[in-house]
């Protein structure tokens, strides 16, 4: 969430608070420090109160009465992950409302009463405050509850990484229900009464099977499951089932009436917890998803989860035929307990690399202005804008030791670590404070509700952890545990703590591991459910975190960031950026969104109209960090359209953040907007002309972001520019290190330095505008292409192992070119040349399967299978054409209208791999559309 303010967006996030040191030290993050009865709590140099500074307030309700977490006996204690999708439930805002606010788990939405939990599935769009939202609103479809239940409020009882268990009880009865982020069930567990769900309108019953029944209301259909041997009973909009002596039962959302049988077979697997595990390694990041389960009735262990775009659009894991509709676009379900998926590293650098396109002197000169400011902080006094003024500064200090300014470099450096440490130290004008009930740690003097809404935290603290990774990159001194680390970490505890079980904070307060990106708001408590504004805020943490486990050894803080800002990338195009036109509804006028909120998406901010901030605060801060948005350059483009269209002119307050976001599409033509008009304009209060300068210089110098390519170490990055691509690494290690990138480049790096190195292969954008032509090349890295002019290059087509894949993709490469458009042409047919070459190996056969998703939505209408091509034992490329013949075909063609196509090669029989040609005319798939 943001606040009204002149400068970059502010947001609301939790406040954080460290309490005991042994709970820091155990997972890596804080050395150990005695609980203290006196007020300040030592933390290595550095220190924290245990007590407000005076006259200032924790968090409250909406009216300022002072709240406490809204938990039962069995929660207390344990750490409220306060930012999340149902922290209404904990958190009371509103005096007259100890139940909920609406919550939005997706498919379904929820909202707890006195007589149990509401409970819809919103499916049609309303488009609202004069076309600048769209939002699927809660609507109550029915409640769930018991016979006679009238609880005086309702609490959370359980949590895990994305469900949660409400809790209500009125003396006489007590239920209990488990719902989460992609479930379409709800799980009950109940006492004292029958159950009972009472529905917003006579429902149409479509079966009876006695305990188990089917239900249409308004629209959508449920399935209603109570203990064998029970029976529902259907009066008016009220029905009923006796639990005979036990106490479970749960309700299903279906996908269609037809799919009853499959969701019974799960209906008493209860779903009992939820987690997330994740790794990074050579360029990659993988994640699991898995939810525990426990049988009520039965064997029956396994369950189904409805799988998010982010999340279906890079799984290998089967799913199902059936979606359910969601304001984050299709839903696809997953039968079984886990799913994983797999994405390319997001790059980040510390900051871009040394390049031609920078004036040694002219950069002098822009630096000296900052660093020789009379008051470099700009008056800064709350954490938020104190954060950016070190996130400014921070950005300076490797731009001047690339041009050797050393003694410029150490002035800001000083700068840097004298305002950390006041902040460090608790007792004087600004400190961190702990709040023992809500475990967290809230600077004061706080700012838009850190303090009495728990707002904002990761965005706040994202700005004093990439400072201190910076002052860590050339003293490692300073940021030593028993120097001024131990509060770095203190504060990454309070906002992405990675530990479950810590007593102290809760696990990743704010980042929603499910939803694929962070929360602002810290109680929830709203009709549209939680929010996020300014994404690249949450990023930047993120980004702060790869640096900060780089600088100071930390792999497991390296490799969460890396976690977060991949997932989180994704996420951001996806929800803020509608990077595939595939989720904003089709009434909403609009290519961006500035707030993301539950029930769907604004183009709004939380201070102004302005459309500047609106495209801009998606945007700051910008940083090394802010590389993977140039993974969608054809967002980017349609995104500054909209603005100048929506401004009635280019724009004028934040124009170096929009020039800087250009230049990761088009540097060329940001560069020319930057000599344009860099001499008369006042930088974004988290910017510098320096930065500026270098920033749209580098990039015009060596091209934009080429994220098809990935190194195998987290502080790397490719740019590309006509047909060279130029890789960047900075290595903190003590060694020289040879970085490996994905389409074998490799790059040796000096110890504590940054390196880059050209290789020839570079695509001038990896996400092209909607392709022209009928004709696509192979690109490394997954691309079709209608653009030629590439360099040859050969992707390695995995090993089959031995076994017998023929007709099923198993470990396949993946090309694919989205938003294409063309007619059908009668008479035509795919047709594809591919060039492979199984060197000496004998008994290999490749195949490939040709997929069209007509409308882009992830669903492929058409699907063709062809034989596979066995490969001969002698070196040397041969080809692969779609005269083998068709093995199978599933599906109809049409017209493809924004569609997507793709094409696999995987290995049908083997065991050894093989290689296929990228990058030439002699690898092509044609279609057959005009």
């Amino acid at each position: 969430m943001h606040f009204p303010r002149s400068r970059p967006s502010p947001h609301r996030r939790p406040t954080a608070a460290l309490i005991l040191a042994a709970a820091l030290t155990a997972v890596g993050l804080g050395p150990a420090a005695t609980p203290a009865a006196a007020a300040n709590v030592p933390v290595g140099s550095g220190s924290y109160s245990d007590t407000r500074p005076p006259g200032t307030s924790g968090p409250t309700t909406n009216t300022g009465a002072p709240v406490t977490p809204k938990v039962t006996a069995a929660a207390k204690g344990r750490p409220v992950p306060t930012n999340d999708w149902w922290s209404s439930l904990a958190f009371q805002r509103y005096g007259d409302n100890p139940y909920s606010t609406p919550m939005y788990g997706h498919p379904l939405t929820y909202q707890a009463t006195a007589g149990g939990l509401e409970v819809g599935y919103p499916t049609t769009p309303a488009i609202v405050g004069e076309g600048r939202q769209y939002e699927y609103a809660h609507k109550r479809d029915l409640t769930l509850g018991l016979t006679g239940l009238n609880s005086p409020d309702t609490k959370a009882d359980d949590w895990s990484d994305w469900t949660v268990t409400p809790y209500w009880s009125d003396g006489a009865r007590t239920l209990r229900t488990t719902i989460g982020h992609g479930m379409p069930f709800v799980y009950a567990k109940g006492s004292g009464g029958d159950a009972r769900i009472t529905t917003a309108a006579a429902p149409t019953v479509f079966a009876d099977q006695g305990n188990v029944l089917g239900i249409t209301v308004s629209g959508h259909h449920y399935a209603l499951f109570a203990p064998s041997g029970s029976d529902w009973t259907v009066s008016g909009s009220t029905l009923t089932a006796g639990l005979g002596g036990k106490d479970y039962f749960s309700l299903a959302v279906l996908p269609s009436a037809d799919a009853l049988a499959t969701y019974k077979k799960y209906a008493y697997s209860f779903v009992t917890g939820s987690k997330a595990t994740w790794s990074s390694a050579a360029g990659s990041v993988k994640a699991a998803y898995t939810l525990t389960t426990q049988a009520q009735e039965g064997t029956e262990t396994g369950t189904l989860q409805a799988l998010y775009r982010h999340q279906w659009r890079h799984t290998s894991d089967p799913l199902t035929p059936y979606t359910y509709v969601s304001p984050r676009g299709t839903m696809k379900v997953r039968e079984g307990t886990s799913f994983s998926t797999t994405q390319k590293a997001s790059p980040v650098l510390p900051a871009l690399p040394k390049s031609s396109g920078v004036d040694r002197a002219r950069l002098k000169t822009y630096l000296d202005e900052v660093a020789n400011a009379a008051d470099p902080f700009s008056g800064a006094t709350d954490t938020y804008w104190t954060g950016k003024a070190l996130g400014r500064l921070a950005q300076l200090v490797p731009v001047a030791d690339q041009i050797g300014e050393a003694a410029t470099r150490d002035k800001l450096l000083g700068l840097l670590k004298g305002r950390l440490q006041e902040w460090f130290t608790a007792g004087g004008a600004s400190e961190f404070s702990y709040d023992k009930d809500w475990k967290t740690l809230t600077g004061y003097p706080a700012s838009y509700g850190s303090d009495t809404e728990l707002n904002d935290h990761h965005f706040h603290y994202s700005y004093y952890v990439y400072a201190a990774a910076v002052v860590a990159q050339y003293d490692q001194a300073w940021a030593a545990d028993s120097a001024w680390g131990g509060m770095v970490k203190t504060l990454i505890k309070d906002a992405a703590n990675p530990a479950r079980g810590d007593t102290a904070f809760p696990f990743l307060r704010g980042f929603d591991v499910y939803a694929g990106h962070s929360w602002a708001s810290g109680h929830q408590g709203f009709a549209a459910g939680n929010n996020q504004e300014s994404s690249s805020e949450s990023t930047n943490l993120s980004a702060a975190l790869v640096l900060w486990g780089s600088a100071t050894g930390n792999a497991e803080l390296r490799d969460l960031g890396s976690y977060l800002l991949t997932t989180e990338s994704e996420a951001i195009a996806q929800y803020w950026f509608d990077a595939d036109e595939q989720v904003f509804p089709a009434g909403f006028g609009h290519d961006t969104v500035g707030m993301v909120w539950g029930s769907g998406g604004a183009y709004a901010t939380w201070w102004t109209a302005n459309p500047e901030e609106i495209h801009g605060i998606n945007v700051l801060p910008v940083t090394g960090g802010s590389l993977h948005l140039g993974g969608h350059k054809a967002a980017i483009r349609r995104n500054l359209a909209e603005l100048v269209r929506e401004n009635g002119g280019p724009a004028v307050e934040w124009r170096d953040i929009l020039w800087e976001f250009e230049a990761l599409a088009d540097p060329a033509a940001a560069k020319a907007k930057w000599d344009a008009g860099h001499a008369g304009y006042t930088p974004e209060q988290g910017e510098s002309k320096a930065h500026t300068y270098h920033w749209i210089g580098t990039l015009d110098a060596l091209g934009a972001p080429d994220t098809s390519v990935t190194g195998d170490l987290a502080t790397s990055s490719v740019f590309a520019k006509g047909t060279v691509r130029t890789y960047a690494a900075h290595n903190y290690g003590t060694s020289p290190r040879t970085v490996t990138f994905s389409d074998g480049a490799t790059l040796t790096v000096p110890a504590r330095s940054t390196a880059t190195g050209t290789g020839a292969g570079g695509t001038p954008d990896p996400d092209p505008d909607p392709p022209t032509g009928n004709v696509f090349q192979l690109r490394t890295g997954g691309t079709l292409t209608t653009a030629t002019g590439s360099t040859a290059g050969s992707d390695t087509v995995a090993s089959g192992d031995g076994g017998n894949h023929d007709g099923t993709p198993y470990r396949p490469l993946v090309y694919e070119a989205k938003r294409v458009n063309g007619t059908l042409t009668a008479g035509r047919s795919t047709a594809f040349r591919l060039q492979l070459d199984a060197g000496t190996a004998v008994g290999l056969g490749q195949q490939a399967r040709v997929s069209y998703d007509l409308t882009g939505d992830g669903s492929f209408e058409r699907t063709e299978t062809y034989r596979y091509f066995a490969t001969d034992p002698v070196a040397g490329w041969e080809s692969y054409r779609q005269d083998n013949g068709l093995k199978s075909a599933t599906g109809t063609l049409g017209d493809l209208k924004g569609g997507t196509v793709r094409l696999e090669v995987w290995s049908a029989i083997g065991n050894a791999p093989a290689k296929l040609r990228t990058g030439t005319a002699d690898s092509t798939l044609t279609i057959p559309f005009g």
